[in-house]
């Protein structure tokens, strides 16, 4: 019998979700299930310090949970170094404390509070004493894809044409229009996030995991025997099959 993988889409700082999805792993799969959450831990729900806390804390209770990294756990990482790192990729006019993107709220989280008028070098400065080195050693530890024999395991998705194990950090936590448009088989099934859809979307070559989160929806979590995939409801499993 192939042993179920879950896989948790993204959080973003919706703490209240994750509990939510937590207990329905922990009733389907039991204490021990293997998890794999695809990254977007932090930024625009209200809890990002509370969702780290519970992930390490899960991480150091000895579950067999992965990790992997999203673009705004980079984000937060790049902003906390000694000289904050802006990401190249984004429009000028944006930056990590935007509140398009959330790192604002990710900062009150930590009762760092702030305006407009708040000098950045200020804010910086007090989240670097603030935020623990435990959150920001766990976001430095994250994977940036895992694999099973049929499935590949990332927060974006992947560059199509190029072997999985060549894959970029850039596209495997950044990549959409590319990747959204193949229609042809990939080495194995992609599971992601990162671009939030309506509901659990499964594409025949990917499934996609992101269901708005970061926009208070409600958090969606999968389960995978082999290529198979249920998503997880509190009346049990529902199919995911490919679209027609």
């Amino acid at each position: 019998m192939t042993q179920p993988i879950y896989a948790v889409g993204d959080i973003h700082g919706q703490m209240g979700e994750l509990t939510r999805v937590l207990g329905l792993i922990e009733a389907d799969g039991g204490p021990d299930a293997s998890v794999v959450f695809v990254g977007d831990y932090i930024d625009r729900g209200a809890d990002s310090r509370g969702v780290l806390d519970t992930l390490i804390a899960g991480r150091d209770a000895g579950h067999d949970w992965t990790f992997l990294l999203g673009n705004h756990d980079r984000m937060f990482d790049w902003w906390m170094q000694d000289y904050p790192r802006q990401e190249a990729y984004l429009p000028v006019e944006l930056y990590w404390l935007h509140p398009r993107l959330g790192g604002d709220t990710t900062l009150e989280s930590y009762g760092i509070e702030f305006t407009v008028k708040s000098r950045q070098t200020e804010v910086h400065a007090e989240a670097l004493k603030t935020v623990p080195q435990a959150h920001m050693d766990f976001i430095k530890d994250c994977k940036l894809s895992h694999e099973t024999d049929e499935l590949f395991f990332c927060h974006a998705g992947i560059r199509p044409g190029v072997p999985l194990d060549q894959q970029t950090e850039h596209d495997l936590i950044w990549i959409r229009q590319e990747f959204h448009d193949a229609t042809a088989p990939h080495p194995k099934l992609i599971v992601h996030g990162h671009t939030p859809v309506d509901e659990a979307t499964h594409y025949g070559n990917r499934i996609n995991l992101d269901t708005g989160a970061g926009y208070g929806k409600p958090m969606t979590v999968a389960v995978f025997e082999g290529r198979d995939c249920w998503t997880l409801t509190d009346k049990g499993r529902v199919p995911l099959k490919p679209q027609e």
